[in-house]
Formats: C-alpha cells, structure tokens, sequence
C-alpha cells in the first residue's frame, strides 16, 4: 500500500501552469485541465500550484466540489510523512491575535473591529466590499438616522415579547440569519457554526447556495424541529437547480428563497482590489525569477479579475425571468416560496399575483447596483403599492440590509416588514468566536430590540406601529448622503488664480 503513496517532492515537480499537481484533504490532483475552466481564474490555483492547498480550498468551497473533478484528475493519496511545513498554504487567519473575551462585546461594532484582526485580508475584503464606490453599501446604515422616534409613555412595558412568526412558523424573534457566502473565510466551523447557534437561539437559518459548508452538512448539523430555510441561485442548467430543490424539500427546508437580484455580479472593487493584490504578490514567485509558472495570457484574462465573488458566481443564470416563476413554484412542492432581491412596488404587486409567499426587499447588501435604494427605503414604498392594490395581507414582506442595532428593526417593523434579515454581523460574530459568537449578536439585538420596545411603550410587537416613527426624509434624502470617499479622495482641487501665482 505504502508504494501507492505519492511522495510530497513528486508533487512539487509540478508546479507550473502547463503541469499543474495539487494536494486536497490529502489526494493528489493533476488539474492541468482544468485550469482554463476555473471560474476564480488561474491565479489562485497557480500560486499553490505544487502544494497542499486544503486550507484554502475549504474556506471557499465545500468537500463535495471535489466531484466534480474528472476521475483522471486523481493521482492518488499523498505520503503525508514527507509533507513539510512549507507545502501547506494556509488561509492568513491569525489564530493568536489577541481580542477581547466574548462577554465584553457590547454591539455589533466592537465584533466587527475584533473580525478585521483576526480574518484574513482575501476574506475580509470579500466580505466588507460594496458595489463600485459603496455608496449604497453605506446608505444601507445611513438611512436609519434619517427615521426618529415618537415613544408612548404611561404604558405598562413591564413585560416584553419579541417572538414571533415568519411564515406562519415560530421564531423567538423577528429577525433570522440571512444568507451569506463562504463562512469558512470567517472561521473554520464554517455556516454548521451558525446552524447550531440558530437552534440554540430559537430563530431561523437561512442556507445560502455558496456555503463553504455544503447544505448536507448543515441540514444535519440541524437538530429535530429546526426550522431552515434556503437561498437559491438559479442555475444555468435546470436539471442541476431542479436537483437542487429536491434535495431542499428532501430535509424538510420550510422555504425556498430564489435571489432575483443577481443576474450579472456586482463590480465590487474592494474585492477585485484584494485579488489584484494577490496577483502582484502571487508572484513574488516572477520577482524570484520563476515567472514560467503563470501563463501571463491566462491572468490577463477578465474574469481573473473578479476576487472572490467572480469565483463562485459563474453559473447563476441571467436569463431568469418572471415566467420561469411557475416551474420553480412546481418543484418547491410543500416549500414556501420567497422572491429575495425585490426593489420596487411594482415587482412587489407582481410577486402577489404570481402567488410567491414572501418578499424580501432586498440590495444584495450593497454589494451589485451601486445608487440602489436601501431596502428601508423600498419597504415605503413597497407598503404603499401593496395597500393601493389591498394586498398587504397576500404577501409577507421581508427586508434586509444595513441592520446593525435593535432600534433599525424596530423601524422595520412599524413600517411594515414581517421579517428582518441580518448577515454580515452574525459572520462577525462567527469570525472571532465561532458558534458563541453568532450567539452572542442573536442575544444583543434581541436584547437592544427589548429595550427599544420598553422605551417606545409596545410591549409586543403587534403594537408597533407607523405612526411611532418621523420618516418623511426617508425618500428625500434630505439628510447628508454618504460621502464617495473613493472620489474624494482621488479628487484634484482646481486653484484660484492666487494659488497659481503663489506657485510662480
């Protein structure tokens, strides 16, 4: 057996782009073909190109991808007793850096400081960055300190109820775990971290197409009653999402939330930065003379210059439309069906009459249409076409983005929303302290929203209400807009004719 081992030094011999031998979870891959077809481009493969490079695979993908290598890809397993330490990339996490116990985290800023020290740059750029020049991405937080508060006083606030419904199942909140992508960039548990959380917290996961953890993996690490829901990409390839869908309804996934906002990636340059970065320093390797291992052709490339996102988002299908509403419709069966990425009233309407369940109003978190609308702002909107056409009792309607204290869901909820989807602070949690710290921001926003609540008199939320909040600058943007920081700070002066003869 032992001389079916492929010993670490035959596996350095092929290290370049023409000849290129991998090592994943301890099998060698001859992925030389494969190389043009890698939708992250050839790159990050080529810079590990010779090495084990688990670590990085597993923060991007699941195990499962390794399907879809062809059989002949396969060399065999690696002679482990031969690996040294410098054939194993590794992600950049920094395991050591010293940040603060988990009971001194007192919002969701203090988690997101602690995240930036200890991910590292490729994941945390993936997860911070914005479409263009994030302005949308800012407006997302901006457009709560456009909404005040008009409490109720003299009201018997001694005891308060956050739980709720969402689709007519329980949660001990109005708030559930928005899907977010690759949580292995985050922490090693990955989204099986933020599964266990979810149960331990009593609200509702939602299960997003591009986990580092597969949905196997998450539906089991699911205990019995737990209520999941599942965000699809719709794929190229129906047979592939139709698959998809079974084996949702299969585990018994309550809802099936089909993203309608992503037909073409957002431009986020913060990440396409990041991997720019990555490829001038992947090659330290050309400023060490060995720039025969990167085909120059092959990373001048266009989509070698996606970052992460363009890496992962190849087969989502542009061509998805409203007629294609009905065949999904078919195949959830007994699942709930969810239309995320809504934008406007008029889709909101048209969402009813195509018997979707719910909404979620929706800007990918500021991450495609730079100058889209914050989904606040959408949720004003969209309230006042569905009482137009009295629809507002055919339709739930969720919205997400931006959420970062309990007074934001509080404003959600007066002014319509059933539901609040939060994302990027529950990876914040996860980032630091794995699965106590998506529990840790579960029990501040609930604990913030309480105190909300008690301040605002509205002992449970059916008594929130419109009219508890000032929100005419909402659409009018009469507040001061996020500054375009990427402009302004690219920006030359123009000089009075003083400043030129000062120069002379």
């Amino acid at each position: 057996m032992a001389s079916n081992l492929v010993p670490m030094d035959e596996v350095r011999k092929h290290s370049t782009t023409n000849d290129c031998w991998i090592v994943f979870h301890g099998k060698v891959y001859d992925i030389t073909s494969f190389l043009s077809e890698h939708p992250g481009g050839v790159s990050i493969i080529a810079e590990h190109a010779g090495m084990d490079a688990t670590a990085i695979f597993d923060s991007i993908h699941p195990k499962t991808m390794l399907r879809m290598l062809p059989k002949h890809a396969y060399i065999g397993e690696i002679d482990v007793s031969t690996v040294k330490p410098s054939d194993v990339a590794t992600t950049l996490r920094d395991e050591q850096k010293n940040i603060p116990p988990l009971d001194s985290m007192l919002n969701v800023f203090d988690f997101k400081a602690a995240s930036s020290k200890c991910m590292a740059p490729q994941g945390w750029n993936y997860y911070i960055s914005g479409a263009e020049d994030e302005i949308t991405f800012r407006e997302n937080q901006a457009v709560f300190s456009r909404i005040w508060f008009r409490p109720r006083v003299l009201i018997d606030v001694s005891k308060i109820d956050i739980s709720s419904t969402i689709l007519g199942l329980p949660s001990s909140a109005p708030f559930y775990v928005t899907a977010t992508a690759l949580g292995k960039l985050a922490h090693p548990d990955g989204e099986c971290a933020i599964t266990r959380a979810c149960f331990a917290e009593g609200i509702v996961q939602m299960i997003p197409t591009l986990s580092s953890c597969s949905m196997d993996e998450q539906c089991k690490a699911a205990q019995a009653g737990q209520i999941q829901f599942f965000q699809l990409y719709v794929n190229k390839d129906r047979e592939l999402t139709k698959n998809t869908i079974a084996k949702a309804k299969a585990y018994g996934i309550k809802a099936l939330c089909v993203t309608v906002d992503a037909p073409q990636l957002g431009r986020r340059e913060r990440d396409m930065r990041q991997k720019l970065l990555k490829l001038q320093d992947a090659p330290k390797l050309e400023q060490q003379k060995h720039a025969h291992k990167y085909d120059r052709k092959q990373t001048q490339n266009k989509k070698n210059l996606g970052g992460v996102a363009l890496s992962i988002t190849s087969f989502i299908d542009p061509s998805l439309n409203w007629r294609d509403i009905h065949w999904i419709r078919e195949q959830c069966g007994a699942m709930k069906l969810v239309l995320k990425g809504i934008q406007c009233g008029e889709d909101a309407v048209k969402a009813v009459e195509y018997g979707v369940d719910a909404i979620v109003l929706s800007n990918h978190g500021g991450r495609q249409l730079d100058y889209g609308r914050s989904g606040i702002e959408i949720l004003v909107e969209v309230m006042q076409f569905l009482d137009a056409h009295s629809m507002r009792d055919r339709i739930e309607v969720w919205v997400d983005g931006g959420f970062r204290r309990g007074t934001d869901i509080f404003k959600a909820l007066a002014l319509g929303a059933k539901a609040i989807g939060i994302g990027r602070p529950f990876l914040y949690g996860l980032a630091c302290y794995g699965e106590d710290g998506v529990r840790r921001i579960s029990q501040i926003f609930k604990n913030e929203l309480e105190i909300c609540m008690q301040m605002m008199g509205t002992p449970t939320l059916k008594h929130i209400k419109k009219n508890m909040l000032v929100y005419k600058n909402v659409t009018d943007h009469m507040t001061v807009t996020p500054q375009n920081i990427s402009a302004s700070n690219t920006y030359t002066p123009m000089q009075t004719v003083v400043e030129l003869n000062s120069k002379l």
